[in-house]
């Protein structure tokens, strides 16, 4: 019986569709299946004319004969098009390795067309908005959710690898954008009397001060967003002595905010904070810029020290605390060694 039920199971697993989520990961091969190419159609009917696509929507999800006329209406509609939530470069790295698979036109076009929307996208300054139609905060350069580091990412790798579909005008293009886009990311790094520290989720499109977004999202020290930016940066092959500085700043003001001795617990799905010597290292989403401590806000906009002190719906819905600077503090010493001056 055994047997058969891990037979059924596998057979099942086989048979099971791929999810959206886990559609740019697949190997090689299934990217020339007959459902990978159907998701492809369905990917390319999301794009609207600018080239972009909307966030959170499962393209992996079955459509109706009237949902799929509706999108072919919303088309022509850029409104909702950005780069939140892994929005256009995420489908755009998927109809590549559709394009590998098969170098079909129609999927090469709409990659041309989305890698377009990203590059018209950027300011001059380099940053690159959430929302590049938008009036309200989505129009400022955004950190937040790794958006503009994941279209930096996105161009840098499309760039080394070089596939034949791309132009040497789009290479030449890249090439600036990501340039354009490392000053950016040199300038907006926070100064505390005249001394680099860190990043805010989001700069102002002109300014390039921090900035705020969402009511409970205040300008701020981000221990979050920073921690992608310091990342791209030690990824760099040929770090300038700018960049270097950069990193070292950065690094050493996590180290300066780190925080011990505290952790996340969830008590009937309510997140409070314990302490407990034995928890590893944290560091807060966001720092308040006058006093550098960790900051808080709920819907209200109302900013607090303390996270009990928020609403529940904002204190159990949002990522307060963040573990991701522990990587570059453990990376940190290798890169410091091979970058010796």
């Amino acid at each position: 019986m055994r047997l058969i039920f891990l037979f059924v199971l596998v057979c099942s697993q086989l048979n099971a569709e791929v999810s959206w989520k886990n559609a740019p990961k697949q190997k090689a091969s299934w990217y020339e299946t007959k459902e990978a190419n159907e998701l492809a159609d369905k990917v390319m009917l999301y794009q609207r004319e600018n080239g972009g696509w909307p966030k959170n929507e499962d393209m992996s999800a079955k459509l109706s004969k009237d949902e799929r006329k509706k999108l072919l209406k919303i088309q022509a509609d850029p409104g909702d098009t950005t780069i939140d939530n892994g929005a256009t470069f995420t489908p755009l790295k998927f109809l590549i390795k559709i394009w590998k698979s098969k170098t079909d036109p129609t999927t090469e076009a709409s990659i041309h067309r989305g890698l377009t929307f990203l590059l018209e996208s950027q300011y001059p300054n380099g940053g690159w908005p959430q929302r590049p139609h938008d009036s309200g905060y989505g129009r400022h350069i955004t950190y937040n959710d790794g958006a503009m580091i994941g279209v930096m990412i996105f161009l840098r790798d499309l760039l080394e690898e070089s596939p034949a579909f791309l132009t040497e005008t789009e290479k030449a293009k890249i090439k600036t954008a990501l340039v354009k886009g490392l000053d950016c990311i040199l300038k907006t790094q926070i100064l505390v009397n005249g001394k680099p520290t860190v990043w805010c989720a989001q700069h102002d499109h002109e300014s390039l001060l921090p900035v705020k977004a969402r009511s409970y999202e205040h300008p701020s020290f981000s221990g979050g967003e920073s921690a992608g930016i310091i990342k791209y940066l030690m990824q760099l092959k040929a770090p300038s002595p700018e960049v270097r500085a950069s990193i070292e700043a950065a690094i050493s003001w996590l180290r300066d905010h780190q925080i011990e001795g505290l952790r996340i617990k969830k008590t009937n799905g309510n997140k409070v904070i314990v302490k407990d010597t034995s928890a590893p290292i944290l560091w807060a989403r966001f720092y308040d810029l006058k006093t550098a401590k960790p900051l808080f806000s709920g819907r209200d906009g109302i900013m607090t020290s303390s996270l009990a002190e928020i609403e529940a719906e904002r204190r159990n819905g949002y990522a307060w605390y963040v573990s991701k600077p522990r990587a570059l503090l453990k990376d940190y010493p290798e890169w410091q060694e091979s970058h010796k001056k």
